[in-house]
C-alpha cells in the first residue's frame, strides 16, 4: 500500500496511542454551520472519515469525540459510528481527555487529540500526539506534531486514522479483509 514517508518520530508517536479524540467542528467538519428556518441544525460529515473511526475501533484503539459546542447532529452521528466515548458540550476538552485516560488507565503520553482551533491547543499540547487538519487556525498549527494533508470535513480525521493504522502494522490486516468491518 502507498503511504506517505512518515518522519520516523511521527511514527513512533502514532505507535503509542490507544485512545484518540477528535474535535468535530472544523476536524470532522469543513467548519460550516446550517440552520433552516426553524433552526434546525445541519452538517456534513465525510463518509471516509466514519470509516476511520470505525476502523480505529476494531483495532482497539479508543475513540472518542470532544466537542465544545452542544449539537444533536454530532451526537446522532457518534451513535451512527457507535463511537464509545461522546463528549458533546464539554467546555475543558484537557480535563475530558485527562479524565478518559485516567479511565483507561493510560499517560497522556498514549493519548493522541485532533483538533483545528483555540479550544483544541491545550488538549493538543497535553498529549503524547497531536493531529491538526490542513486549515487549522494559524495559531494552533504549531502545536501539531502533524498536520493531514486534507482539510477538516474532506477526509482529515481518515488521515490520521490511516496514520495510527499504519505505525501500529494494521493495514495488511485491513486489505487482505478487503470489505467493510
Amino acid at each position: 500500500m502507498a503511504m506517505p514517508d512518515f518522519p520516523a518520530d511521527l511514527l513512533e508517536r502514532a505507535a503509542r496511542i490507544r485512545l484518540i479524540g477528535f474535535d468535530v467542528d472544523g476536524t470532522l467538519t469543513d467548519g460550516g454551520l446550517a440552520f433552516d428556518s426553524d433552526g434546525r441544525e445541519s452538517k456534513r460529515f465525510h463518509v471516509q472519515d466514519g470509516l476511520g473511526l470505525v476502523l480505529l475501533g476494531k483495532a482497539g484503539i479508543e475513540v472518542a469525540l470532544v466537542s465544545a459546542r452542544r449539537s444533536a447532529v454530532t451526537l446522532a452521528r457518534g451513535r451512527e459510528l457507535k463511537v464509545p466515548r461522546l463528549h458533546i458540550g464539554e467546555r475543558s476538552k484537557l480535563e475530558c481527555m485527562r479524565g478518559i485516560a485516567a479511565e483507561m488507565g493510560i499517560g497522556m503520553d498514549e493519548a493522541a487529540f485532533m483538533g483545528d482551533d483555540l479550544p483544541d491547543l491545550a488538549v493538543m499540547r497535553a498529549v503524547g500526539l497531536a493531529i491538526a487538519p490542513a486549515n487549522a487556525h494559524p495559531w494552533v498549527r504549531p502545536a501539531a506534531h502533524w498536520i493531514t494533508p486534507l482539510r477538516g470535513g474532506e477526509g482529515a480525521a481518515r488521515d490520521a486514522c490511516d496514520l495510527l493504522l499504519h505505525a501500529q502494522g494494521r493495514v495488511d490486516a485491513l486489505l487482505a479483509h478487503g470489505e467493510h468491518p
